[in-house]
């Protein structure tokens, strides 16, 4: 049965971006439709990136807050399900210097993964299910940068120090709500996370870095356990990669691993074009 989703996951600095490239370009070559989103896709048919949640009580004390700008604010909500969507960040490109750092500030507060765990898990598991219902009738397979295990991951362990448990259930959540896509999980794996995760750091702007020290280890895990710096950032990744490797093992769909170890473009080509023909039942 062909696969409508593929999911691509690994640690930071593992490959996955290129991964899914490849997978598109792969499929493209297969004559198959596919649709590519990378992580920081604000038009994400399963993720939410840059948009915050209120309550009709909260939005109406933010339009309080922020009287001058209530008709702005008004104009690009959006409701659904009993609740208030903003779109932040597209509005912060659309309207630039319109949109002031301090109504920024108070909307961010209620980012889809700044709220609560459970608040953050109902909704990102709804969106999920509204996807696999229309993935299911279209004809496109659709490609995934690290939304099924690493977002579960990161809010759950990393920002709010989750058991196991609790984050694990929360990815096979998501996968069984995907089972009618056949969906196919590439995990991107690295032998020295050290290695490949200094190469991420050099490679990327120093924001990157600092804002990834600071997210890793000012709060959950990192917190818990008192890291700080690149040091503490690598112990925590490293509790990471054990997680989710357990989290691959209790998954029951379609899974494969993909070495990366070596930064070889050619050579994961072909691993992961030899991964596509077993799923997709073809050769060439």
């Amino acid at each position: 049965m062909t696969s409508k989703l593929i999911l691509i996951e690994g640690l930071p600095g593992s490959g996955k971006t290129t991964t899914a490239a490849l997978v598109q370009e792969l499929l493209t070559e297969k004559k198959i439709s596919a649709r590519l989103f990378l992580e920081g896709n604000l038009d994400h048919p399963a993720d939410y990136d840059g948009v915050s949640c209120f309550e009709e009580h909260e939005f109406a004390e933010l339009q309080s807050s922020f009287y001058k700008y209530k008709d702005f604010l008004n104009d690009h909500i959006i409701r659904r399900d009993g609740r208030c969507f903003l779109e932040y960040r597209k509005l912060q490109q659309k309207a630039g210097t319109e949109f002031p750092d301090e109504l920024l500030k108070a909307v961010v507060q209620k980012d889809i993964y700044e709220i609560p765990l459970d608040d953050n898990r109902k909704l990102i598991t709804d969106k999920w299910r509204k996807f696999a219902a229309e993935a299911a009738d279209g004809q496109d397979t659709y490609i995934f940068d690290c939304c099924f295990i690493q977002n579960p991951v990161t809010v759950g362990m990393i920002k709010y120090g989750a058991d196991r448990q609790t984050v694990t259930s929360y990815v096979t959540e998501i996968a069984a709500i995907i089972e009618p896509l056949h969906p196919l999980l590439i995990y991107v794996t690295q032998n020295d996370i050290d290695r490949s995760f200094n190469k991420a750091v050099r490679e990327r702007p120093i924001e990157w870095s600092q804002g990834f020290f600071e997210y890793y280890t000012n709060q959950g895990y990192g917190a818990q356990h008192q890291y700080s710096g690149i040091e503490g950032t690598l112990q925590v990744l490293k509790a990471r990669q054990q997680l989710e490797a357990e989290i691959y093992s209790s998954l029951t769909i379609a899974k494969h691993k993909a070495d990366n170890s070596a930064f070889d473009n050619e050579g994961h080509k072909q691993r992961i074009s030899e991964i596509l023909n077993v799923c997709f039942n073809t050769t060439h």
